[in-house]
């Protein structure tokens, strides 16, 4: 029989990339954590963790449990959710976010479930995609509202296994201009219009994806600011330090002095869905998906 904690360990270990970092993580000492995944490989007759000197990383064997240890995690915390619910009658339902999607999609999600079950305990919380989808195959958030560009989700080192991907909807990125510029008035965009533009962003991934759109284009973007908040960045094109990419839904509330012109197609899009466990005993996570959906369709993007 396979250890629980051995498992847990192993997560630690594919989480921080070392056994030291693990061992902090977990409050244990780097001995205790290399002898726990040593006992693993032994109890498993091959080895779970490629060691070296930059660190470790999971052999094809140790992701497989690396698997097993997310889905046992998850549904020990399934369980302990379903006892808590047993004491209480009320449900409780925690939802992981990206600000700007968190904002345009879930209050009328919420609103809409709450009207057919009124004693459901809402829980929040914010980050990014590669910090919220582990959350929820660990079992600790219920669902992750997450987006992705053209690459694929950022699940960390488990990859995808165990989540299911809900679609919700496209959402192309807009160039940010003062009404005043030379090209506000223009009806689309390319990029290498743009090559002289200085630019302020409003996160870093954005960042790294205009500098690959860029590349194609054929210039290097001199960028003068990144920031954590879409409605920052737009404060300071108003201001005049630069110019700006922004998602659809993160274009309002509206900025005075400023207007939003599409880019040519193909031009860069995030993708926005929702991530669950997929299971069939959720009842509430099922019918606050099937809200987000009603909402992402109505939005005039």
């Amino acid at each position: 029989m396979i250890d629980v904690q051995r498992l847990r360990v192993l997560r630690a270990v594919a989480e921080h990339g070392s056994f030291n970092r693990a061992a902090t993580a977990l409050r244990l000492t780097p001995s205790a954590v290399s002898q726990h995944v040593a006992a693993l490989e032994r109890a498993l007759g091959t080895l779970v963790v490629d060691r070296s000197t930059r660190g470790v990383t999971l052999t094809p064997a140790g992701r497989i449990m690396f698997g097993a240890a997310e889905s046992v995690a998850a549904e020990l915390e399934h369980a302990r959710q379903q006892v808590a619910q047993l004491d209480t009658g009320r449900v409780r339902l925690t939802v992981a976010t990206f600000t700007s999607g968190g904002r345009a999609l879930l209050p009328v999600a919420f609103s809409r479930l709450m009207a057919t079950h009124p004693h459901t305990v809402l829980h929040v919380r914010e980050g990014e995609p590669e910090d919220t989808l582990p959350l929820v195959r660990q079992g600790a958030v219920d669902l992750a509202l997450a987006y992705h560009f053209d690459g694929p989700l950022p699940v960390g080192p488990g990859g995808g296994s165990g989540l299911e991907w809900t679609p919700l909807l496209a959402d192309p990125l807009h160039v940010v201009l003062p009404q005043g510029h030379r090209l506000a008035d223009h009806e689309a965009l390319d990029l290498a219009e743009l090559a002289a533009e200085p630019w302020v962003l409003g996160c870093l991934k954005t960042e790294a994806y205009l500098r690959r759109y860029a590349e194609q284009a054929g210039f290097d973007p001199e960028v003068r600011g990144t920031t954590t908040d879409y409605f920052f960045a737009r404060s300071l094109v108003a201001a005049g330090v630069g110019i700006s990419l922004i998602p659809s839904i993160a274009l309002a509330p509206e900025v005075p002095g400023l207007c939003a012109v599409p880019i040519r197609s193909p031009g860069p899009v995030r993708h926005i869905g929702v991530a669950t466990l997929g299971r069939g005993d959720r009842p509430h996570v099922a019918q606050l998906v099937h809200a987000l959906r009603a909402e992402a369709g109505r939005l005039p993007l």
